[in-house]
């Protein structure tokens, strides 16, 4: 005997409750992608007010770098012979007010401090910058130039005048546990991170199999600096020093020029000057004492004053010192509305007295 199957039909109420739940469950869906659309347009225009608001503040300090050239024609405009800190570049920092934010900014010569780039293998010896001081011909200093070469070559890291420097200045800062050994060794590690062999300078030095061996390896540079920040990288070179010489040291980029302006030296930190001189710190600072604020019109004027006369410069020594600047570094920083945009820029004056932007940095380092 078959047995038949009976289905209760669904009422028309239980239709309709179905319906209403299929109908809720289709507006909450909609509801919640247009949740996600909405977010997403309000990020997205989000997101372009602040590119607007970043690119109008980058411009802003373009901006400023184009004053700051304005500024440094008019000062060599008119002393085209003589850069000091009587001249209008040499203002502290100014802040000027623009729609809807402000532009800062800050011009100083980078020539008031040591280019560490200096110690770059195609920097001038001891022997050659006298030389050239002194005045003789160019066979002879191609002559003295051969002679020591070979020295250089075999690591002997003081026969630049900057290598030199490097380590009178590192001792005279008086960081704690660093005495002439760790400067010397300082200034050897400095050296082969510049050079392009892997020969070892000194005691101190550090080539490609040192920082190989790291847990994090990498390589030396073999180039110059682009930046005091890699001294981070230089063995031997802790955040303490760096943090003590970040004050006195610079990089102009690609180039190994050793040349200190006198006039802009920074009279609160003599330790520079002692080192160049190799000097005591209250001989520094009675020279620096003794400077107009409008500075020296001639280095004569410099070398013969009084509180030289207990220093006995050598020709190297005297060779290290100018009175007029080539290389200005600026710093500008620019807010409009909540965005903010920093930016250093590095900048020569050209003989024909234009002003070249050599290199630009964005950050506030």
């Amino acid at each position: 005997m078959a047995i038949k199957s009976i289905s209760a039909p669904i009422s028309k109420s239980g239709q309709r409750g179905v319906a209403l739940i299929t109908v809720m469950l289709i507006v909450a869906l909609c509801s919640i992608i247009a949740a996600q659309m909405t977010t997403r347009l309000h990020t997205q225009m989000q997101r372009s007010t602040n590119i607007s608001y970043n690119q109008q503040a980058y411009w802003y300090a373009m901006g400023a770098e184009a004053f700051s050239k304005r500024v440094l024609i008019k000062a060599f405009k008119d002393e085209p012979a003589v850069t000091h800190l009587e001249q209008i570049w040499a203002a502290e920092a100014t802040t000027y007010p623009v729609d809807f934010g402000e532009i800062s900014g800050e011009i100083t010569d980078l020539q008031s401090c040591l280019n560490l780039n200096a110690l770059h293998p195609k920097a001038k010896t001891k022997d050659e910058a006298g030389d050239s001081d002194s005045g003789k011909s160019s066979s002879s200093s191609k002559t003295e130039s051969k002679k020591t070469t070979p020295a250089s070559r075999s690591g002997s890291a003081k026969q630049l005048p900057a290598a030199t420097v490097l380590e009178g200045l590192i001792s005279n800062l008086n960081i704690e546990g660093v005495g002439n050994f760790e400067a010397e060794a300082m200034v050897n590690a400095l050296t082969d991170w510049l050079d392009g062999n892997d020969m070892i300078t000194g005691s101190g030095g550090a080539e490609d199999n040192d920082y190989a061996s790291r847990e994090f390896p990498y390589l030396a540079a073999n180039s110059y600096l682009g930046s005091i920040n890699e001294l981070r990288l230089i063995e031997h070179f802790t955040p303490a020093v760096i943090l003590a010489l970040t004050p006195y040291v610079c990089v102009l980029p690609q180039n190994a020029q050793h040349l200190i302006n006198i006039n802009t030296l920074d009279a609160e930190k003599p330790e520079l000057l002692q080192a160049l001189l190799d000097s005591d710190l209250d001989d520094a600072q009675q020279i620096l004492s003794a400077r107009d604020s409008s500075g020296y019109e001639n280095k004569a004027d410099f070398f013969n004053l009084p509180e030289l006369t207990k220093v006995n410069l050598e020709e190297w020594q005297k060779a290290q010192f100018v009175i007029d600047s080539e290389y200005f570094k600026l710093k500008a920083s620019a807010r409009f509305n909540n965005s903010y945009f920093s930016m250093s820029s590095i900048m020569k004056i050209t003989k024909t007295q234009q002003i070249q932007v050599i290199s630009r940095t964005i950050g506030r380092n």
